[in-house]
């Protein structure tokens, strides 16, 4: 038997038992990616980061849902990223990690005795969704007439395709019940993709956007409670679908998590550059507890 330690780390929360946990192995690279996955699925949480040495960056990051590898994840950045900075690894506030989706820069600051971390997204990009709105909204316990109509349902990426649909009412989100299985059915464009309802009416003072975020069935996973790169690619919707006029650089607070008691808020940083949107997030994290794990 081999006993892994995985460090669980609550990430866009400074408060244990919020935001969204992650699990993380500093010592990636002794293990196989089978062991990954079946570390990954006996964790059980939606995403578990590996760290492993980098031809090309200061340090590689492998993402594992219980299901399959992923190309990358902000939460789980954000939670290796703290882990390697408080256990005394990380002694530059400005390097880059690899990743599936290329290599990203990451800056590290501490403000209020708070450590913040800035995660670069991919360039954002945006698909048409072409199928039933109806059979949509049926798939999250909802109706047609609660999404938003002014503003359009698309696949969106900064990294990961997610399905953006806007909703009308904050409400509506305590009243979601996702039925995953459904998902690739009616998302036929991009059958992997998860699904992720966003709200302009906002719980806390403060927030431009409220969300919930919804797992592909291929993960293992049911819902995500507070994720970074469809926050990320929130940013972009923003500016290119809500209030085009806003002027940047600017900064989007995007509050989660709370429906199933797990708030947390990611700062999506919205910039324009050469001609095209930027988008980086930043957020906080925890540490929460090692996790032992026994490998045959």
């Amino acid at each position: 038997m081999v006993k892994v330690i995985v460090q669980h780390v609550d990430a866009f929360s400074s408060i244990p038992e919020k935001g969204n946990p992650a699990g993380v192995v500093l010592n990636g690279e002794n293990y196989t990616e089978k062991q990954m996955l079946a570390i990954a699925a006996a964790v059980g949480f939606n995403e578990t980061a590996f760290v492993v040495p980098s031809q090309i960056a200061d340090f590689r990051i492998r993402y594992f849902t219980p299901g399959h590898e992923i190309n990358v994840c902000g939460h789980a950045t954000m939670g290796t990223i703290y882990a390697l900075k408080t256990n005394g690894l990380l002694e530059k506030s400005a390097f880059t990690i690899e990743t599936n989706v290329g290599v990203l820069p990451i800056e590290i600051r501490e403000e209020y005795n708070q450590l913040y971390i800035t995660m670069q997204q991919a360039r954002p990009q945006f698909q048409s969704f072409e199928g039933s709105k109806s059979d949509l909204a049926a798939a999250i316990g909802l109706k047609e007439e609660d999404i938003h109509p002014e503003y359009p349902i698309v696949y969106g990426s900064t990294g990961i395709w997610t399905l953006i649909i806007p909703i009308k009412k904050r409400s509506s989100f305590s009243n979601m019940t996702p039925n995953n299985k459904e998902f690739p059915n009616i998302l036929q464009k991009m059958p992997k993709a998860s699904i992720h309802p966003i709200c302009m009416e906002v719980r806390d003072h403060g927030s431009n956007l409220h969300a919930r975020h919804f797992s592909s069935p291929y993960s293992g996973t049911i819902e995500d409670p507070v994720t970074g790169t469809a926050s990320g690619v929130m940013g972009a919707y923003y500016k290119k679908y809500i209030n085009k006029n806003i002027s940047l650089p600017a900064t989007l607070i995007v509050e989660q998590g709370h429906e199933i008691n797990k708030d947390g808020r990611v700062y999506v940083h919205v910039k324009e550059k050469e001609g095209e949107l930027d988008i980086s997030i930043s957020g906080t994290a925890v540490f929460v507890k090692n996790i032992e794990i026994e490998l045959e």
